[in-house]
């Protein structure tokens, strides 16, 4: 895992089952100054799914919430 990805895991972590726009995890992750380049989130959050969720393609841990955010979800969705 890039330190990048650790970062953004970690934040998403610290606020399970909330909806975190995004907005708030670019300033989070990259500065106050990344808030309007979204495509960076997009490629890390692609990074973070592969290793982190099954490989059937399920999603069981980060949650897309469209035109909005992520969700961390710590227990797996059924």
């Amino acid at each position: 895992m890039t330190p990048k990805e650790f970062d953004l895991l970690l934040h998403l972590m610290r606020n399970p089952g909330r909806v975190l726009t995004h907005r708030a995890l670019l300033a989070a992750v990259w500065g106050a100054g990344s808030t309007q380049q979204p495509e960076y989130l997009h490629v890390f959050m692609n990074h973070l799914r592969k290793k982190l969720e099954p490989e059937d393609g399920s999603v069981r841990y980060i949650v897309t919430e469209k035109w909005v955010g992520y969700r961390f979800e710590p227990t797996p969705q059924d």
